[in-house]
C-alpha cells in the first residue's frame, strides 16, 4: 500500500475491498492531485482486480452528498461522468463525508501536444452536459445561490456584470457543472475519457462553465484556443452563444479574489510556471482585454 500521512480513512477502505469481493485485498491507494475541495484517491484491490475513487470533504461539507446527487442525475452521461457506488454521506465512520464513485480510465492532461485538438473535445464534451436538462435539474440547487452570486463580484468589471445581472439571471438554465476547467476532465491516448469532482453541479445558464473553462485556457495558452473551445461547444449544440464577453466578465469578476490561491491545482498537473504572480498577471491582462470589448 502507498505510504502516505493523509491515506483515506478505515472504515471507506474496507467499503471499497467490500465492494470488490469476499476476498478482496487493498493492492494500491494513489493520491490524485489537482483539486482543492476534496481529498481524492485512486483505490486498487487485488483478488479480484477492482478500481474505485474515494473523495474525502471537510467536516460537515455537503459536497459528498451533493456529488451523489448530481452522479444520479448524469446517471453514466453515457460514460463520461462516474456512477456513484456507496460513501459515507453523514461522516459516521469518520470526520469526514465521504463519496464513493467509480473509476474513470483517464488522466488529467494540461500541457496537450495539440491544445487546439484538445480544446475542441472540451468544448464538446460541454455541450453534453449542457444536454442534460428538463425533470432531472429538479432537485438541483442554483448557481446563483452559491459560487455564481452578485456577492462572489469583485475586481475591476464586477460593476460592468452587475449592471447587466438581468440578462444572466433571465438566461435559460442548464445542468452546469460548476467548475469545469482542465483539471477537471481525464484524457487516455489524446482522447477526452471522462468529466471529474461533480460536488458543485447545480442549475445555471450555459455561460456559467463557458467562462469559467474560457478563464482557465487564457491562463494556460490564450484568447485563441478559449476561442476554439467556445467554436467547438457552438457547432456542437447548433447554434452561437452570443455576448461571450458577459460570460467571460461573470468568470473574472467572480474570481478575482481568488486566482492567485489556484497554483495547487495547476502546479502538481505540469505548469509549474502558473505561481501567484503569473496567475494574477494573466488574470488582470484578460480582465482588461474584455473591459475593452465592452460596450
Amino acid at each position: 500500500m502507498t505510504r502516505s500521512e493523509d491515506l483515506p480513512s478505515a472504515g471507506a477502505l474496507e467499503e471499497v475491498r467490500r465492494l470488490a469481493g469476499p476476498s478482496a485485498v487493498i493492492l494500491d491507494v494513489e493520491r490524485l492531485e489537482g483539486g482543492q475541495h476534496a481529498d481524492t484517491w485512486r483505490i486498487d484491490t487485488d483478488r479480484p482486480a477492482f478500481t474505485a475513487v474515494i473523495r474525502q470533504f471537510p467536516t460537515a461539507d455537503p459536497g459528498a452528498r451533493l456529488e451523489q446527487h448530481v452522479l444520479r442525475t448524469l446517471d453514466g452521461l453515457g460514460g463520461l461522468a462516474p456512477v456513484p457506488l456507496g460513501g459515507d454521506l453523514a461522516g459516521r465512520l469518520s470526520d469526514h463525508p465521504t463519496s464513493l464513485i467509480s473509476w474513470l480510465d483517464g488522466e488529467p492532461d494540461i500541457t496537450p501536444r495539440d491544445p487546439e485538438a484538445w480544446a475542441c473535445e472540451l468544448g464538446r464534451a460541454l455541450s453534453l452536459v449542457h444536454g442534460v436538462g428538463g425533470k432531472r435539474l429538479a432537485g438541483l440547487p442554483s448557481v446563483f445561490d452559491g459560487r455564481g452570486s452578485q456577492g462572489q463580484l469583485k475586481g475591476p468589471l464586477a460593476q460592468e456584470v452587475r449592471s447587466r445581472w438581468s440578462q444572466i439571471v433571465g438566461s435559460p438554465e442548464v445542468l452546469t457543472h460548476s467548475d469545469y476547467w482542465s483539471g477537471n476532465v481525464v484524457w487516455r491516448h489524446g482522447k477526452l475519457t471522462g468529466i471529474v469532482d461533480w460536488a458543485g453541479g447545480a442549475r445555471g445558464p450555459r455561460g456559467f462553465d463557458l467562462g469559467w473553462c474560457r478563464l482557465d485556457l487564457v491562463l494556460l495558452f490564450d484568447e485563441r484556443i478559449a476561442d476554439v473551445f467556445l467554436a467547438a461547444y457552438e457547432a456542437s449544440i447548433g447554434q452561437a452563444l452570443g455576448d461571450a464577453t458577459l460570460w467571460d466578465g461573470w468568470a473574472v469578476a467572480r474570481s478575482h479574489d481568488v486566482v492567485d490561491t489556484w497554483v495547487p491545482n495547476y502546479a502538481p498537473l505540469g505548469r509549474r510556471d502558473l505561481g501567484e504572480h503569473e496567475l494574477r498577471r494573466r488574470h488582470s491582462l484578460w480582465a482588461a482585454r474584455l473591459s475593452e470589448q465592452t460596450p
